[in-house]
């Protein structure tokens, strides 16, 4: 049998046990008594329903999982991925739009099996413990607005690279290089052009809030250059506050639940914490990692781009190139893994910086500690998650070691 296939098969399922023994080990690991931050923030019945959430969400996931796991390995043995390449060669005599032809087919079956997910998801289980506001409507519009955006911009870059590997010599350089232009482009476009195509966002009115947002932004030399509220409501109760862009286009961004839930010393908190990130350099830096991964990525496929064993292992006997590109996503998976979980370990002490950051400078430790409880409480989330669990798949720390950390600055 050809070993990339035996490797990517293995990979498969090696993939699918991790995440079966991890989210089993999450599960198992949840405790009823409420931990000591928390009392009389959760009451019984609420602190029950986030475990009870956690385990139907958990669930669903491994049922999800346990579905795609043996479609993808039998469209790939079946020869799915000939098949649609059969298509895609048929359909044009340049290789540009064959791949497009191939990628925009992969894109729709993508689309079809992972849609009824996404509705019991959304019109299921949100809806079960009172987070979705999604209507059927938006969630059309919303569906058939990120299918637009793809054929926007995720055609013509795949098509960029296409031309570029074909056409170019040191293509993988040349290919970074440009996707790094790319990325940056669509950061500095993406508040005004594309998250508002999702999202009403809405300059903050005058009032308390805002004052106090741009007195400590003034007190910290931070030039703000907008601060937005926008309509989350309109999809979940959960709340979230987030920057984006940079530059001109940099935006300060609240949902409006979270206005709505939180006191001004509490917002405040949160917002210092996202200008945190900013004064530490933090976005800086992961745009450099980001573009350093890239850079790795694209050397590594020029290793294997041009390898027949690879198209061989998914039925194809020439070497297409829109299909190397597809096929060297499942060779390259464990490698993403590592730096994903580089990234998460450095991200995690990321968070404890910004976090640090805001007690200091607001001299309000407790206002910030108020504010993740809150934000735990409303979005029923996992307050002791598996170890396993934080350090292969969480981003930020788990919320009682924030406050842990946070509480330090309350004795200074």
């Amino acid at each position: 049998m050809n070993g990339y296939l035996i490797f990517i098969l293995a990979l498969l399922v090696f993939n699918w046990l991790l995440s079966l023994i991890v989210e089993t080990l999450n599960v198992r690991n949840v405790s009823t008594r409420i931990p000591d931050e928390f009392q009389g923030i959760y009451n019984e019945e609420k602190y029950a329903e986030s475990q009870r959430y956690l385990k139907e969400t958990t669930r669903f996931e491994q049922v999800q999982s346990a579905i795609m796991l043996p479609l993808t390995i039998t469209f790939i043995l079946l020869g799915g991925f000939r098949i649609l390449n059969d298509v895609a060669a048929a359909s044009s005599g340049h290789m540009i739009l064959q791949g497009l032809v191939f990628g925009g087919l992969l894109m729709v079956l993508s689309q079809i099996v992972s849609l009824p997910f996404s509705i019991y998801n959304t019109f299921v289980i949100e809806e079960k413990y009172g987070f979705n506001k999604t209507t059927a409507k938006t969630f059309i519009v919303d569906l058939l607005k990120g299918i637009l955006l793809t054929v926007l911009l995720g055609a013509p870059i795949f098509a960029l690279v296409l031309w570029i590997f074909s056409s170019v010599t040191n293509a993988w350089l040349w290919a970074w290089a440009a996707l790094s232009l790319i990325q940056l482009f669509v950061m500095f476009i993406a508040p005004v052009a594309i998250l508002p195509l999702f999202n009403k966002f809405t300059p903050l009115e005058d009032g308390e809030l805002r004052s106090a947002i741009e007195d400590y932004a003034a007190s910290q030399e931070y030039t703000l250059s907008g601060i937005f509220k926008i309509d989350g409501s309109k999809r979940s109760t959960k709340s979230n506050a987030f920057f984006t862009g940079f530059g001109k286009t940099k935006r300060i961004a609240l949902f409006d639940t979270l206005i709505e839930n939180h006191s001004t010393e509490e917002l405040v908190g949160v917002l210092a914490h996202e200008i945190g990130h900013c004064k530490r350099g933090h976005v800086k830096k992961g745009i450099v990692i980001s573009m350093a991964s890239s850079l790795l990525m694209f050397f590594i496929l020029s290793l294997f781009i041009t390898k027949a064993g690879l198209y061989a292992a998914f039925g194809i006997e020439d070497t297409p190139l829109y299909a190397g590109l597809i096929f060297f996503g499942f060779l390259y998976a464990p490698i993403s893994m590592i730096l994903g979980l580089l990234g998460n370990i450095l991200s995690r002490k990321h968070e404890f910086e910004a976090d640090a950051y805001a007690a200091e400078t607001t001299k309000a430790p407790g206002k910030m500690i108020n504010a993740l409880k809150k934000l735990s409480v409303d979005n029923l989330s996992n307050l002791t998650p598996h170890p396993l669990k934080v350090f292969l798949e969480y981003s930020h720390p788990p919320v009682l070691e924030r406050i842990k950390a946070l509480r330090t600055f309350e004795k200074e």
